[in-house]
């Protein structure tokens, strides 16, 4: 029996240890890939510090990592249009019997040496885009993609406001930048977090313990407030903060996940104004493949995002600079 190293979580005592497993063999509608670039999320520390935990887990240890990319080496049966040898990211997720799994949660993930995906979790990732660049497309661009395209529906020359400037927020103000949205507002307390969002595209950063934010805000919108605001911190401080700077008709969209309460403080001012709450996650099927391919024509590039590629056997320590913020890290990558 062929082995390999995984980092697997033990959910019950919250254990991350890199370990020997059996490479998994392909089945029917699957393939084994190679891994040659996984993502180290925010939701792979809170499902280490206990924050989430899987809905759907079918036991108690899974191996982490929801952003990958690598190559095909094996195919399963029935499998004719996906060839050994084939650079490809994987979806970081899939429905299985009508609910939403999720890779490196519900089942296992990329922080691996192997990693099995079904085809329709595929997408061809072009030579010209590095497997770091690709690996973190799923989730940490298209998350925020889907938030901005789909859930909020942002148009060109709208007010937007993007709460926490990490991996998820620093990709939201790319990408609203790309599609024209117009003024973007960063906020986030990190003095580094700020200029970070002024070097990707905001055009206003700032800390939501100053006492002008509000001012502010109106002051670069017209007086108008915001058309649409992101939660991509999942904090409930921030869910007040940008609700008191919506305008008439604007959207708050939770992309951000916590397991805190959703407070409304002034619901007669909520209503009057027509506000609306939208959850988000995850994106579209096709997201991915859309992102690749302006990546792949030069609309976007994600070199910058990529701040460090560790191997797989420092994960707890990729988890750790990621959690403290060492570094003020976008993304780093665990390569096995």
């Amino acid at each position: 029996m062929e082995l390999m190293r995984a980092a697997r979580l033990h959910i019950p005592s919250r254990t991350l240890t890199v370990e020997e497993v059996p490479v998994p063999a392909p089945g029917p509608g699957q393939v084994l890939v190679k891994v040659e670039a996984a993502g180290v999320c925010l939701s792979d520390v809170h499902l280490i510090d206990g924050t989430l935990t899987p809905a759907h887990l079918p036991g108690d240890t899974v191996t982490l990592g929801h952003e990958v990319a690598g190559i095909i080496v094996e195919r399963g049966p029935n499998v004719t249009d996906w060839p050994a040898g084939r650079r490809v990211v994987l979806q970081a997720g899939e429905v299985r019997d009508g609910r939403v799994l999720t890779r490196g949660v519900d089942y296992d993930g990329g922080w691996a040496a192997y990693a099995l995906a079904s085809v329709d979790t595929l997408v061809t990732l072009p030579d010209s885009i590095p497997f770091e660049q690709g690996a973190i497309i799923p989730d940490a661009v298209s998350t925020p993609w889907g938030a901005i395209t789909t859930t909020a529906d942002i148009r060109a020359g709208q007010a937007v406001g993007v709460w926490g400037i990490g991996g998820l927020g620093v990709h939201a103000v790319q990408l609203l930048r790309t599609i024209g949205a117009y003024p973007i507002v960063a906020v986030d307390p990190a003095p580094a977090a700020r200029r970070r969002a002024l070097d990707f595209g905001a055009d206003l950063a700032l800390d939501p313990a100053d006492p002008s934010l509000v001012d502010r805000i109106l002051a670069t919108t017209g007086g108008r407030g915001l058309e649409a605001a992101f939660d991509l911190a999942g904090v409930a401080a921030v869910r007040e903060q940008a609700l008191s700077v919506l305008g008439p008709k604007g959207r708050l969209v939770l992309a951000g996940l916590t397991d805190q309460p959703l407070t409304v403080t002034d619901g007669t001012r909520f209503s009057y104004l027509q506000h609306q709450i939208l959850g988000h996650y995850g994106s579209a099927e096709d997201a991915v493949a859309q992102l690749i391919a302006l990546a792949g024509g030069g609309r976007l590039d994600f070199s910058r995002s990529i701040t460090d590629v560790l191997l797989l056997s420092d994960a707890a320590k990729a988890v750790e600079r990621l959690r403290s913020k060492q570094g003020d890290p976008i993304r780093l990558i665990l390569r096995p």
